[in-house]
């Protein structure tokens, strides 16, 4: 049997594992893994500018593809650096496969150069993390690695490869299959709980279906679509599930939550029967707990047991890959569900629908923000991926742009970084080279790794950024005008940079809009650019985004308006 080095037996399983793409960035103690990358034309490395940067492009490619992504960064301060990214997908539950370089095994604990406890300070915010100690158990963490963070609830495996591991050799036998005794996910949902969640689903009266970000990780969409359409039961959907119904279906009520809309939040208020699927009641969608959907008996479907009445006690807990558990309850429901009972229900939502719609006022001269996600919408439709960085811009696009599929919507959703949005785009434009890709941001994020527009330029990804430009920290401004007298402390950003000569700087397309008139001929001659572009667009600075519900409220006691 061949004997291969630690780094050639890394570069070897990525093949084995189908990868196409790896980002990342060089140092001392991964010297030797980049040496072997050199030399091997199995699949393409991504330098990017900054290791965060390469996790948060990794974490947009496996979004946006569906499947496992890559990244390799070096010891100490590469690690440290990416550990936002890595809690970023975590938070989100992304199966990324983060590769770290460590020093020699023979210097752990001496505070050498560019050592840091990688596997320390990972474990909070991986789901699983291994610090290889030889070259021959190399194989099987590895592929360990790619099966954890692909299985189950999905989430960011950290491998530390200490570098005279990678340097050492071993005969190389890469498994076909792994069984792990402590880690066996539950993939179909208990019989018995799913015929009494079907009993209490026939003899609801208001019930509701509360889809998460599950129903994407899972590949559920077309399942969920199914079992909505023949029970016509009403739909919210949390931030990281948008998409999974299209924009128009008459059963969707729209997003849920902080600033969900009116029907939304009102029928989880109103409901005596909320169907979780892949959702783990984030604060920001509860609200006050003791509010939350209390006149509703809670059916809750998960594949991870341990988000099981974590925040909210489940009635009929399910267990289960949301996929198979909804294919059950459609086997068990459908021909035998009687749709039109629920008339009276679906009507009572779509009048809150009717008396306070998604709205905002564009009167006068000032670009309204959601004027421009919703002519973007109009000119890409549901054939877009769309990104975000975190703040006022993210939840006007969630809000009002037509999503329409999953795998289309990319978002940091529990841990809000700001700064996710243009690097993941790089990275699902990688993924996903045939559709265009949108990054909406802010004045404030675009500045949080505005230093990959070198990667964008480099490598020609042509993705296109909108700057929602208020000149303000615009979400936390927001905060302080409503919550704090409008004390405005240092969230005032009138001091920003020319974005159109940034990009020039980076050989890039960039312009800048003023007018109404001006947006849609500089997105069409940002499309024809072929460039990653930025969009430089001046909004309206005080605008706000409403429906908000705050800070331990109750989803029924909505600011549906605010005038100072």
């Amino acid at each position: 049997m061949e004997e291969l080095s630690g780094s050639q037996i890394l570069i070897e399983t990525l093949r084995l594992e189908g990868v196409k793409t790896v980002f990342g960035y060089p140092g001392g103690a991964v010297l030797n893994i980049y040496d072997e990358l050199y030399k091997q034309d199995y699949f393409e490395h991504v330098l990017m500018r900054h290791e965060q940067a390469a996790v948060h492009a990794a974490d947009g490619y496996a979004r946006a593809s569906g499947g496992v992504g890559v990244a390799i960064v070096t010891s100490g301060p590469g690690f440290t650096n990416a550990v936002t990214g890595i809690a970023t997908a975590h938070t989100d539950s992304i199966p990324l496969v983060i590769i770290s370089g460590q020093v020699a095994t023979g210097l752990i604990g001496t505070d050498a150069f560019q050592e840091i406890d990688a596997v320390g300070i990972s474990r909070p915010c991986t789901k699983h993390n291994f610090l290889v100690k030889s070259v021959e158990e190399l194989p099987i963490i590895l592929k360990k690695a790619f099966y954890i963070a692909r299985s189950g609830r999905p989430g960011p495996v950290h491998v530390d490869i200490p570098k005279d591991v990678t340097a050492a050799k071993t005969a190389f036998a890469y498994p076909k299959e792994i069984a792990m005794k402590t880690y066996k996910p539950t993939i179909k949902g208990n019989p018995r709980q799913i015929q009494k969640a079907v009993a209490a689903i026939r003899e609801a009266a208001q019930p509701i279906f509360y889809i998460g970000g599950g129903a994407v990780l899972s590949g559920a969409t077309e399942m969920i679509r199914k079992l909505v359409e023949f029970t016509g039961i009403p739909v919210v959907e949390t931030m990281m599930a948008r998409g999974t119904l299209p924009s128009g279906d008459p059963n969707l009520l729209g997003m849920v939550g902080m600033h969900g809309t009116y029907a939304a939040n009102m029928g989880i208020s109103e409901a005596d029967l909320l169907v979780a699927m892949g959702a783990r009641f984030d604060d920001r969608v509860t609200g006050r707990l003791s509010e939350f959907a209390k006149h509703a008996k809670i059916i809750h479907i998960d594949i991870d047991p341990s988000s099981i009445g974590k925040i909210v006690s489940a009635d009929y807990p399910i267990v289960g890959d949301l996929k198979n558990v909804v294919e059950e309850l459609i086997g068990q429901l459908n021909g035998n569900f009687d749709y039109t009972r629920l008339d009276t229900w679906r009507a009572r939502l779509k009048n809150y629908d009717a008396i306070h719609p998604l709205s905002y006022s564009q009167d006068g001269e000032k670009i309204k923000p959601q004027w421009v996600i919703e002519r973007v919408g109009e000119y890409f439709g549901a054939n877009a991926v769309i990104t975000t960085d975190v703040g006022q811009h993210q939840m006007w696009a969630a809000q009002f742009y037509p999503f329409d599929g999953a795998n289309r919507w990319i978002s940091s959703g529990g841990l809000g970084t700001m700064g996710y949005g243009f690097p993941a785009a790089l990275g699902a434009k990688k993924a996903r080279p045939d559709l265009p890709v949108i990054n909406f941001t802010g004045d404030g994020s675009i500045m949080m790794n505005i230093q990959e527009l070198m990667t964008a330029s480099v490598n020609n990804i042509a993705v296109i950024n909108i700057v929602l430009n208020n000149r303000y920290l615009g979400m936390v401004r927001q905060w302080q005008t409503f919550f704090y007298e409008n004390r405005v402390s240092h969230t005032d950003l009138a001091a920003q940079p020319d974005f159109v000569k940034l990009a020039d700087a980076f050989s890039l397309h960039g312009v800048r809009v003023t007018r109404r008139d001006e947006f849609l001929p500089a997105l069409k001659a940002a499309v024809e650019s072929g460039k990653t572009a930025i969009l430089d667009v001046e909004i309206d600075r005080e605008e706000n985004v409403l429906p908000m519900v705050p800070t331990g409220g109750s989803l029924y006691n909505m600011i549906l308006d605010y005038r100072g």
